[in-house]
Formats: C-alpha cells, sequence, structure tokens
C-alpha cells in the first residue's frame, strides 16, 4: 500500500461517519502540477478523540494541536484537525490552538499554493486562498500579508527559496521583500531546521537561484554572519557549475568557496551537521586547489584517490574552475583525469608491507623517528619503488643506515 492509498482509506472511513476529511497542502499542490507528492497529509472536522476512536492504531504525536498520526499496515498519516493558531511568541510554535472550519485552517497555511484542499472520494478541489490561480501564474505567494505569515513562523522565509527553486516559480514581490525586511529574525530559528530548508534549495539543480536568493534577502548573512561581500557572486557562479546531482556538503563547500576554510567551519557550526558531512566540507574547502599541482607525485595522488570525498573535491575543483573561466585549470584537471586513468586498477590504499613491530625488529627505535619511517616507506610502496616485504626490508635497512650517519 502507498501512502497515498492509506490516506484515501483514511479519507473514506472518516466520511463513511460523517466527517468531513481531505487531502491537504503539499500533496494538492504536486497532485495538480502532475507531481509525485512524497507525503499525503488528511485534514478533517473529526477531533484527535474522534480519530483515535475510529483508527485503531495510532501515534499522538500532536494531539493537543490536533495532529494524529495513523499507522494503516506500513504506512503512517498524519491526519490533523481543521485548526487555527494564534499567540506565536517565538516565532515559529503557536500557544493558541482552536479547532475550526476548512476554510478558516486554509486561512493559517503559509502559502497559497499549499492552501487548498482535495476530495479524493468527489474529486473535487477547495481552494480558498486562490492556489490555483497562483500555480498557473507560477507564483510563491502567503496566504493573507507576509508580514503576519513570516512572523508566525520565521522558517517560512527559507521554505519560500525552497519552494521558489523546487518548483521554478518566482516569489510575488511583496512576499519577496518582506523576506528582505525580516531576514534577521531566521536566527531565532533552531540550526537544524535551517538546515533542512538550505539543503533541500542547494542540491536542488537549480541552486544557483535559490542562492541568489539568499544572498539578495539577506538570509544567508543572517544565517553566516559575515558572509556577504565580494564571495557572493562566486559562490553563485561555482554553484552553477555543479554537476546536477550532489549532495549537501558540497554544496555547502562551493557556497563558502570564496571564503577561508576556517571561516566556513565556523560558520557551518549553527547548522548542527552530522561530524561526517562536517569533515567531508573541512576536506573539500582545505584542499581547494591541490588538484591543480601538475607536478603531483604518484603517491600523492593515489592518496587523494583513496579519499572517500575525492569525487566531490574533483567536482568543486571543476566548477571552481569554470566558474572562473580559466582554461587553465582545466587543462590541469584534463591532465588529472588523465593519469587517474592510466593507473588502471591499481590499488590506490594498499596494506603497509610493513607494521611497526616489522621495522622494530629491523632495528627501529620506538619514537616519532619510528612515525617518519613508517610513513616515507608507505610513500615509497605507493610510488612503487618496493612492492614486496623483502624490498620494503631493504629499503628499511638503508633508510636506517642513512640516518644513523647523519644524527
Amino acid at each position: 500500500m502507498s501512502n497515498q492509498q492509506a490516506a484515501i482509506e483514511i479519507i473514506y472511513k472518516l466520511q463513511q461517519h460523517g466527517f468531513q476529511a481531505l487531502l491537504a497542502g503539499g500533496c494538492v499542490r504536486d497532485m495538480l502540477l502532475g507531481r509525485t507528492a512524497k507525503d499525503y497529509d488528511v485534514a478533517t472536522n473529526a477531533q484527535p478523540a474522534d480519530v483515535m476512536r475510529l483508527f485503531r492504531r495510532t501515534l499522538k504525536v500532536g494531539a493537543k494541536f490536533g495532529v494524529v498520526i495513523v499507522l494503516v499496515r506500513n504506512q503512517q498519516v498524519e491526519v490533523a484537525t481543521f485548526r487555527s493558531e494564534a499567540g506565536y511568541e517565538d516565532g515559529r510554535h503557536p500557544t493558541e490552538v482552536r479547532f475550526t472550519s476548512d476554510a478558516e485552517d486554509a486561512s493559517r497555511r503559509d502559502f497559497t499554493i499549499n492552501g487548498m484542499f482535495y476530495d479524493p472520494i468527489t474529486e473535487q478541489v477547495l481552494d480558498y486562498v486562490e492556489g490555483q490561480a497562483d500555480l498557473k501564474k507560477r507564483i510563491i505567494r502567503t496566504i493573507g500579508h507576509p508580514k503576519e505569515r513570516f512572523g508566525e513562523d520565521y522558517l517560512r522565509m527559507l521554505r519560500a527559496i525552497r519552494f521558489s527553486t523546487q518548483l521554478g516559480f518566482a516569489i510575488e514581490p511583496e512576499t519577496y521583500a518582506a523576506i528582505g525586511r525580516n531576514a534577521a529574525r531566521i536566527a531565532q530559528i533552531s540550526g537544524e531546521r535551517i538546515a533542512a530548508e538550505l539543503e533541500g534549495t542547494l542540491v536542488h539543480p537549480n541552486r544557483a537561484a535559490g542562492a541568489a536568493m539568499l544572498i539578495e534577502t539577506g538570509l544567508a548573512e543572517a544565517v553566516f554572519p559575515g558572509f556577504a561581500g565580494d564571495s557572493a557572486p562566486q559562490a553563485i557562479a561555482v554553484l552553477g557549475q555543479l554537476r546536477r546531482n550532489v549532495d549537501f556538503p558540497l554544496t555547502l563547500a562551493a557556497f563558502f568557496v570564496g571564503h577561508p576554510t576556517d571561516f566556513a567551519m565556523n560558520k557551518c557550526e549553527v547548522l548542527k551537521l552530522s561530524n561526517k558531512q562536517t569533515k567531508h566540507i573541512e576536506f573539500l574547502l582545505s584542499h581547494r586547489g591541490g588538484l591543480l599541482d601538475s607536478g603531483m607525485s604518484l603517491a600523492q595522488l593515489k592518496r587523494f584517490l583513496a579519499e572517500p570525498c575525492f569525487r566531490d573535491l574533483y567536482e568543486l575543483e571543476r566548477a571552481i574552475q569554470k566558474a572562473a573561466a580559466s582554461e587553465t585549470g582545466l587543462a590541469h584537471l584534463i591532465d588529472l583525469r588523465r593519469r587517474i586513468r592510466d593507473l588502471g586498477d591499481v590499488d590506490v590504499k594498499p596494506r603497509p608491507l610493513l607494521n611497526g613491530h616489522d621495522l622494530m625488529r629491523l632495528g627501529a627505535m620506538p619514537g616519532p623517528s619510528l612515525g617518519q619511517l613508517a610513513e616515507e616507506l608507505y610513500i615509497a610502496q605507493l610510488e612503487g619503488e618496493v612492492a614486496s616485504r623483502e624490498q620494503a626490508g631493504q629499503w628499511v635497512s638503508e633508510w636506517l643506515r642513512r640516518h644513523r650517519s647523519t644524527q
């Protein structure tokens, strides 16, 4: 059973018991656009107690706000009672909720294109907010005055840009101006929620347009103080040169490409990224330009290739050079690809021929010099100078003799 089928089954049962029940929000928008929706949400005049009475398996995740999760086979469907909200003291969550009608429920939603309902039984669209007209105009517009809608939930400013980016719609001028006037307030929203909206914008193929809006409205500066300036156009240009499908860390590295690595890593702390994502971004930014070294040794090349993020590093560098229209830089990258191709199926991260115990048995002493010896031996192995344990032993003996003679 799909999520859509589960939602329709819930609607059918609610209507059988005398309640009004409809598909709501983004799934209606996507249906009208001919797109596949990710989730299907249900809105109803049935109160949470009614929903939990009618359906055996439910989760009371937000019953006080009129929201119940109904479990149907392997699907989870959000069922929300029509409501109005008030008292947004933190710019995110309402302190007052009142159960109401479908028309009033539509009026408290964010954008007109997300404020429509659809009855899958009668196949009728219920549109109290001119959402269908705005879909035809291809615009993002708040329901009611944008200052009020953004004041209720500051995250809606980032959502407007995400929807504009993903749908290719323009943001209605009054709505766009209100984002600029209220951008500083986005700093009151949790980093995790900001990160989710930024990811939705920056991983989309239309990311350069999204980044331009983030910068122009002041949202980028509000989230990352000190970001604005001469580096902003470079960020937009590099993002526009990335391949179609990329992950979030690569796009963030491109977004901060005009800034020092330390600055970028400090600013990204607000997003509460995972350790893996943080290391990914830091690797990409700290190794900018490294692939352009025409004198790169074989060992260096193999070490780059052994890095899990190498493909993203190459992609970032390619985008940087294309954005700068640098024929020299692009030529270096073509030469690098040729070197990589010529390596064939060589193991770029082989197991060391000798370990620390082997080196000490050959006469190496514990301490910093042991680490230096192991490092230099591994480089020789990567360079192809030693290919067996026997050759490695001879190499170590020569290394020890040479270093003892210089002490």
